[in-house]
């Protein structure tokens, strides 16, 4: 056995060089690096001075979730040291092994915390859904990262932090494990602190990180493994049990009244939200192509009032010369998924997962399933993989009969770990266009960018600016040069003057603001062009989000159809006015005229006013009936939305045995699809 040191040190320094003691060190450690942590990022982005309230509200509720991690994550170390033999804890093999997992342990804490601070500065949040879905994508995610930041040094910094820890950790109580422990103390101390850590894990609520009215300081406030395992918890929830609701007959007349539009028709209450389109059957088939533009938010654009330099001359030119500008216009959301399923599918953005990666998601309603019924044949080109968040799963089963991908793409010219660059994705684009419109069939194509993602590198000398720069701002460029490369190409072809093109992005850059939902930062543009549109060029300052997409190029396109789309065509006449409808995180909401409600979890409430083009949108503590009417509203359309999607009747087609909505059954039993 080793010598024990010969002097009295005090009680305090013995207890520290015992087993409990060293993991009393490594725990307070721990709360001190997160607490760190949150100091940094505080100084760093908590530019809006706070209250001291609200300052010391961020350090005390993080404190708290600090200390629940800790006790659960160093639950196997206490469990070891309480519970591992003494005899066999004396052994040299077994000391080893715990200095080496307890060195991985550190490593992978001190990464943790390097990514929580990288993905804070990217998404203004903790990890979040987001980063639930990222790590689904290793090749796109780890690749991204490791194009995008010093992975060679972090991780370097992360060994050493690591070794260092234990090794000082080894120093200060060098004789730990030789300290016996009785067995009846052992049993304590388990117990002890299984019971602890029960308690502190029951006293975490979703509730205190929600102290204050700004965003950012609830995030700031926060843990990132709280944060990332709330997340992962409620990708799936139980829509009734968690959001408020309204009695479902109430909900679908609100539903059907907020829809309702000149030259529409709805039918039965089996089926509450399908309704007829009027059109002229007499009508050529024109063709439609939508140009999904990764990241592409208004704050780009020139056009749309960005100060200083324009990042987008190119479509700035267009849309003043010939094309329909759409200058009011909100992404759902503020992922691909989420454009994809709100421009494709006209589809309310619930909480937790989009559809497109949901499993009820097979028979669907889109814009292609549309068109095929029409007689138009269908096509989806993507830069990247198919595979990533599902998408190739959710064309080709919901109305697209082809998906080009990246492998289809033979001599790319360029590409990045998302897919190959914007000019090789429309120079295929123009191709099957060109091959289509030979065949003579009617045709919609839908083409999904990447170029503007991390890590922002495109091909050399198309643009002044370095690629090697990785710049976002440069990146735009770049994606604004392929968009003018493209239709100068395209007016050249044979189908320009029959094709109604459109370009509108996904969703914004960044997410930024103080709002639960950040509206600001969901600003996007829209432009339409072609041949068939040809004649002064429009700017429409009507409201509208990407619900709102299909809807509006199905009544350029003039003929009659049925759908049960939760957007409206954006030049025909509203009955009731515009609603945009939001997502961020497990938060949705709705907006319009100048008033916000966020239903949140637990059947929370939050109502802002303001302008936000034009300021942050304020939050309320007394709404008018304004808000209570627009909170009604909300409630009423992701409730349905939420009804339709769990019982698969999201689709014209319903398999037979299909359960229907309802319309006087109650709020509170939401029935699901027991499969």
């Amino acid at each position: 056995m080793a010598d024990f040191p010969t002097t009295s040190p005090s009680r305090l320094r013995v207890w520290f060089s015992s087993r409990l003691g060293y993991v009393a060190a490594q725990m307070m450690l721990l709360v001190a690096l997160h607490t760190l942590l949150r100091l940094g990022l505080s100084l760093r982005f908590g530019k809006e001075a706070g209250s001291s309230a609200e300052w010391g509200a961020v350090f005390l509720v993080g404190a708290h979730l600090d200390l629940v991690v800790a006790f659960v994550v160093m639950a196997p170390l206490w469990t070891w040291v309480l519970l591992a033999p003494e005899r066999w804890a004396r052994r040299p093999a077994s000391r080893w092994a715990f200095y080496a997992a307890n060195a991985l342990f550190w490593g992978v804490m001190i990464f943790l915390l390097a990514a929580e601070y990288f993905f804070f500065e990217e998404f203004r949040s903790r990890f979040n859904t987001v980063a639930i879905d990222y790590l689904l994508y290793p090749h796109e995610v780890f690749t991204n990262v490791w194009e995008s930041y010093p992975v060679p040094g972090v991780l370097a910094a992360c060994l050493i932090g690591a070794c260092s820890i234990v090794w000082g950790a080894r120093r200060t109580a060098r004789h730990f494990i030789d300290m016996p422990l009785g067995a009846r103390l052992r049993r304590r101390y388990l117990i002890g602190g299984m019971a602890a850590t029960a308690l502190l894990v029951a006293s975490v609520s979703l509730r205190e990180t929600r102290f204050s009215k700004e965003r950012l300081w609830n995030e700031l406030a926060s843990n990132g493994l709280v944060s990332g395992l709330s997340a992962a918890w409620s990708r799936n929830l139980d829509y009734a049990a968690f959001y408020a609701t309204l009695p479902m007959d109430q909900a679908v007349s609100r539903a059907r009244r907020l829809l309702s539009e000149k030259g529409s028709e709805f039918g039965s209450l089996d089926q509450p939200l399908v309704r007829r389109v009027a059109g002229d059957p007499a009508r050529p088939r024109r063709t439609v192509v939508i140009l999904l533009e990764e990241s592409l938010g208004s704050e780009f654009w020139g056009c749309l009032g960005r100060p200083g330099e324009s990042l987008t001359p190119e479509m700035d030119r267009l849309a003043a010369r010939e094309g329909i500008l759409f200058e009011n216009l909100y992404a759902t959301g503020n992922r691909t998924v989420r454009g994809f399923e709100g421009v494709l599918s006209s589809f309310v953005p619930l909480p937790g997962d989009s559809i497109v990666r949901r499993d009820r998601s097979e028979n669907v309603e889109s814009v292609a399933r549309v068109m095929k019924r029409d007689g138009y044949q269908t096509l989806f080109l993507y830069g990247g993989r198919g595979v990533f968040d599902g998408m190739r799963s959710y064309a080709v089963r919901n109305g697209y009969d082809r998906f080009v991908e990246q492998k289809d793409f033979l001599k790319p010219t360029f590409t990045t770990v998302w897919g190959v660059c914007n000019e090789d994705l429309y120079q295929r684009t123009l191709d099957e266009l060109r091959a289509l419109h030979q065949a003579g069939a009617p045709y919609f194509v839908t083409a999904l960018s990447v170029s503007n993602h991390k890590p922002f590198t495109y091909p050399a000398g198309r643009i002044a600016e370095d690629p090697e720069a990785r710049r976002r701002e440069n990146a735009v460029k770049y994606t604004d040069w392929a968009l003018g490369r493209f239709f100068e190409a395209a007016r050249k072809e044979a189908f320009w003057n029959d094709t109604i093109f459109v370009v509108v992005a996904d969703h914004g850059a960044r997410v930024y603001g103080s709002q639960t939902i950040p509206i600001h930062s969901y600003e996007i543009p829209m432009v339409i062009l072609g041949g068939s549109v040809a004649g002064a060029p429009r700017r429409v300052g009507t409201l509208g989000c990407q619900l709102d997409v299909a809807p509006t190029l199905l009544g350029m396109v003039g003929r009659p159809y049925t759908s049960m789309f939760f957007g409206k065509d954006l030049f025909r006449e509203s009955e009731s006015g515009r609603i945009v409808l939001l997502n961020h995180n497990r938060s949705v909401g709705a907006y319009r005229d100048e008033r916000l409600v966020i239903l949140g979890l637990n059947k929370t409430l939050e109502f802002y006013h303001g302008d936000p083009k034009k300021t942050q949108m304020v939050r309320i503590d007394q709404p008018e009936p304004q808000d209570r009417e627009l909170q009604l509203d909300a409630i009423a359309m992701f409730q349905i939305a939420d009804d339709l999607y769990m019982h698969r009747r999201f689709a014209l087609d319903v398999p037979p045995g299909t359960p229907a909505v309802v319309p006087g059954a109650a709020a509170g039993s939401a029935r699901r699809d027991p499969r």
